[in-house]
């Protein structure tokens, strides 16, 4: 008893032999037609195209999540340090800016101060950039200090 949908090659020459006579005389071995070939080439091809699409798509989503985790981490020891500076009375209250040392000096950052309700409290915002201005690539990390 044969499962329905799964054909051999013993079925496929059992058909043909079944709709051209059984004479094995004159007929080649059984194999794929080069249509069937080219169809399948054609298939694989458009399946390693997209996985070579996403690929280069993944190594560069990777590339930018990397560049925001490092200006996150770098925005975050500049905030933690006007912290500790206000905290000890030697921060300076004005804007600030500049950039990293290697190995991040493709990195830029600013600090910006604003007046709160509370005069007591100032609202510190540390922007990291890097990248083209015109991008607009930056984090950036808002505080309050007393």
């Amino acid at each position: 008893m044969r499962a329905i949908g799964i054909f051999t090659m013993s079925d496929r020459r059992n058909r043909r032999d079944q709709t051209h006579g059984s004479s094995d005389a004159g007929s080649g071995p059984a194999g794929f037609t080069l249509l069937e070939i080219m169809i399948a080439l054609a298939i694989v091809s458009i399946a390693l195209v997209s996985l070579l699409a996403m690929g280069t798509r993944s190594v560069g989503v990777h590339e930018r999540l990397q560049r925001t985790t490092q200006a996150t981490l770098l925005a975050q020891q500049l905030m933690a340090q006007a912290e500790v500076d206000a905290r000890q009375g030697a921060l300076k209250r004005a804007a600030t800016g500049g950039s990293f040392n290697a190995p991040f000096d493709g990195y830029r950052w600013r600090i910006e101060f604003a007046d709160t309700p509370l005069s007591a409290v100032q609202m510190v915002t540390v922007s990291v950039l890097w990248g083209d201005e015109e991008r607009n690539e930056l984090v950036d990390l808002t505080s309050f200090l007393f």
